[in-house]
């Protein structure tokens, strides 16, 4: 694979070892040996390959496959091409398209809406489009929207988590098409947190908009693969009848995160402003449901977590103890606060919060749904009278099950509950195997 020059990462972890020696005494807050290896090396270099996601090679064959044709576009935001300009903006001006309407899944069509609040129809006055919201009471487009409609484009960038919403609305828009007889392209775009797949497989009795499919909280998919694989396992209606392209990428392979891209990073949604976020988010996201906060109502939402009972130093320390790969942790204290747009009403809002930051230095080795499961079950063995969820339904909806909860409770270890998922996920990870359309580049990875 062709590439462009190298730049540098500097390492996260020198920090931690600067902020440990300047705050007092915390001689058992250590790293282990190779993480100090890791932390005295200042500049890492990365290599940089070269991506074109879907709407940039679809721009290179002049949009030969929508000629003539009027389109619905769902999207965000995060719709660019390599240049910055938007999907819509380009089909607006492109003499060979009708653009007839916009759909917004959560966030909205601008991306500035925070989480779990519906969003209401409205015009787009650049081109007069009609902008319907699919994060409301309709969360699929209907046939009167799609009246007319040669053709449904998806493009909006996922994060490779399972209750990212962004797939759940695909699946809908998919169906759509399926009962309309409307074909549905994809334009692909890389997964950030690369191929590797982890987690608990969703039990359909869970099934929500936080976990539509049968798939593990980790995907490791494109939303391009991952609309192959609901077609072809049938989780939608009359998934057979759906006429499904894929815009593939192009210099992207599975083992590649997206710093490894040349693609500017776009907030996907309010409270995923780095890549950092995106890497621990499949783990930190089961917070939502526990006492902990997760971030949210602070600058480093799912980087900095914890609750007035924790002790950070404690924390860390156990955290450390109990086998810590490819992240740093470091004691911390911050004052969750109302962020209209990202955060209202936070956890512990206006209250002195103590804990951990997380900083991932090696994605390779870093295993977030597994780090999730160490510190809700460190915190439990450390405050067990404090330790609670907040709502057990939202933690069996976000986990895909009622084991976390369960098996927590029990006073089952982290190896345990780990394990206790392992069969099914190495079941779909054979499954998943047909529908991949990008595979490693570097030999050993995924």
């Amino acid at each position: 694979m062709n590439h462009s020059s190298v730049f540098l990462k500097f390492s996260v972890g020198l920090n931690l070892l600067l902020l440990l020696a300047c705050t007092g005494n915390q001689p058992d807050v250590k790293p282990h040996s190779h993480q100090q290896q890791e932390m005295v090396a200042v500049q890492k270099p990365i290599e940089i390959f070269p991506v074109l996601t879907g709407i940039d090679v679809l721009e290179r064959i002049n949009f030969a496959p929508i000629q003539g044709k009027t389109v619905a576009v769902v999207c965000n935001h995060t719709a660019l091409d390599k240049q910055g300009r938007h999907l819509v903006d380009i089909l607006y001006e492109s003499p060979d398209v009708t653009l007839k309407a916009i759909f917004a899944p959560e966030h909205g069509f601008r991306g500035v809406t925070e989480g779990g609040f519906d969003i209401n129809d409205s015009l787009d006055q650049k081109t007069g489009a009609m902008i319907y919201s699919i994060y409301g009471d309709i969360r699929k487009p209907t046939a009167q929207m799609l009246n007319g409609v040669d053709m449904i484009i998806f493009d909006i960038q996922d994060v490779g988590a399972r209750f990212y919403t962004y797939i759940s609305t695909m699946g809908n828009v998919m169906e759509a098409g399926a009962e309309l007889g409307i074909p549905v392209m994809i334009l692909d775009r890389p997964n950030p947190i690369s191929g590797f797949t982890d987690g608990n497989i969703l039990d359909l009795k869970f099934q929500s908009f936080v976990g539509m499919f049968p798939i593990p909280i980790q995907h490791g998919m494109t939303v391009g693969e991952l609309a192959r694989m609901i077609q072809g396992e049938g989780w939608i209606n009359q998934a057979a009848d759906l006429d499904l392209r894929i815009v593939k990428n192009e210099g992207w392979s599975r083992d590649l995160f997206f710093n490894e891209t040349d693609l500017k990073w776009v907030d996907p949604s309010p409270n995923m402003r780095n890549l950092n976020e995106a890497l621990i988010y499949p783990g930190m996201c089961l917070l939502e449901a526990n006492i902990c906060a997760e971030g949210r109502g602070t600058d480093k939402p799912f980087e900095w977590v914890g609750a007035p009972f924790i002790d950070g130093k404690q924390l860390a320390t156990a955290l450390y103890a109990g086998g810590l790969e490819g992240a740093t942790v470091e004691p911390i204290s911050f004052v969750p606060r109302d962020m209209p747009g990202r955060a209202v009403n936070p956890k512990f809002e206006g209250q002195k919060v103590n804990g951990i930051q997380i900083r991932v230095t090696e994605p390779m080795e870093f295993q977030p749904v597994q780090f999730g499961v160490k510190f809700l079950v460190t915190v439990k063995r450390l405050y067990p009278r404090d330790f609670k969820w907040v709502s057990e339904s939202r933690a069996a909806r976000l986990w895909g099950s009622e084991t976390l909860v369960q098996m927590i409770a029990a006073g089952k270890s982290a190896d345990d509950i780990i394990a206790s998922y392992q069969p099914e996920l190495d079941q779909f990870k054979l499954r998943q195997q047909r529908y991949l359309l990008y595979r490693s580049s570097r030999a050993g990875n995924l």
